[in-house]
């Protein structure tokens, strides 16, 4: 047991319980943490944010109030393949967004860029008609004047063999994730050496573990370096495969959760559009008419009460997933101190349901 320690609204210690002082915030056994790190979520609210123009702005507020009040402290807005024309409007509609971002929100961190270097045999819901080859000279041309707001990009390494944009783009501080991929354990394993530190929604849009040939997620699991995202909606990803991953992986050491939430996400379920096609969304997941998954129209914190409520994770190590592992994995702290104590997270037991709300002393 802990005992916190407030001054002027903000925790300024986390201590051993000693009976004999005096604490200033009595969990009575429930859990306190930081809110949400989503990185990667394609929209909400009726709004997919390849779709973004300087006319959304206020939207995009809303999208950040809404966040917050489903406990996300922040996010990396998602850009799916499209083209270059909405890949950079998007930038520099994201771009002038930051600069005057209001406080008690959720806050845009940067941007993940899924797309367009993926290898088109493992596209999923990807356009195929606006891949692009891996070459430096697409790369530089895709973001443009906004690369300092590009905090991800998720590629196919095994379309550049030479490594020479997996080299830049390290370079440029940009976060380099495997995804939409049919790279090899040996692939993976040199793409990781240049500087690769993260996979995108492990075990969708790549080969599945083998015994003989582990694969890229294979090569991931072992490499202490490497970060992979997971979406825990139980449709993405069976609950036994997730446990095996979090059991490979020490539980919240090199695994950390998504919602890959698409723009309906906030909204009823029902058919919307998705780009030039539509998406039908059905108790938090959305499918293209062909029945391919295109993602969920859940929150992150979902995957949090999944994990308890299936039994595969012990309370604290679920929150860390959604917390603590994402910040850890784009190189933010993830200390509570210093941090306004009505921010917080208090996670609970409500009867059989393992919950959370925003906390108020």
């Amino acid at each position: 047991m802990q005992e916190l320690k407030i001054n002027e609204g903000k925790i300024t210690a986390i201590l051993p319980m000693n009976n004999n002082s005096d604490f200033d915030l009595d969990l009575r056994g429930d859990w306190l943490s930081l809110g949400g790190i989503d990185l990667q979520i394609n929209g909400a609210l009726g709004l997919a944010f390849p779709d973004l123009e300087e006319k959304e702005l206020e939207k995009l507020e809303e999208i950040c109030e809404y966040l917050w009040k489903v406990g996300v402290d922040g996010f990396l807005p998602t850009l799916v393949t499209t083209s270059i024309e909405k890949i950079r409007r998007s930038l520099n509609t994201i771009s002038q967004f930051i600069t005057t971002q209001k406080k008690g929100v959720a806050e845009i961190l940067g941007v993940h860029l899924e797309g367009p270097f993926l290898n088109n045999k493992k596209r999923g819901a990807h356009p195929g008609e606006y891949l692009l080859p891996l070459t430096l000279e697409n790369v530089k041309t895709v973001l443009g004047e906004n690369a300092n707001i590009v905090k991800i990009i998720t590629l196919a390494p095994e379309l550049d063999p030479t490594g020479e944009t997996i080299t830049y783009l390290h370079s440029q501080g940009i976060i380099i994730s495997i995804g939409h991929s049919i790279a090899t354990a040996t692939e993976a394993k040199k793409a990781f050496n240049l500087g690769v530190s993260m996979v995108t929604h492990a075990f969708n849009a790549m080969p599945g573990l083998h015994h003989r040939e582990p694969g890229l997620l294979g090569e991931a699991i072992l490499n202490k370096n490497v970060y992979c995202g997971l979406i825990a909606d139980g449709q993405h990803v069976c609950p036994s495969m997730i446990e095996l991953l979090l059991r490979a992986s020490n539980y919240e050491n090199g695994i950390f959760l998504v919602s890959d939430a698409l723009a309906p996400i906030g909204l009823q379920e029902g058919i919307y559009p998705w780009d030039q096609r539509k998406i039908e969304v059905k108790k938090g997941t959305a499918k293209l008419k062909d029945g391919t998954l295109a993602g969920t129209t859940l929150p992150l914190l979902i995957g949090v009460e999944n994990l308890v409520n299936w039994g595969i994770c012990e309370e604290e190590k679920a929150i860390a997933l959604a917390t603590s592992s994402p910040r850890k994995a784009i190189g933010l702290s993830d200390t509570l101190i210093g941090k306004p104590a009505d921010n917080l997270l208090r996670w609970y037991w409500n009867k059989d349901k393992f919950t959370y709300q925003r906390f108020s002393q």
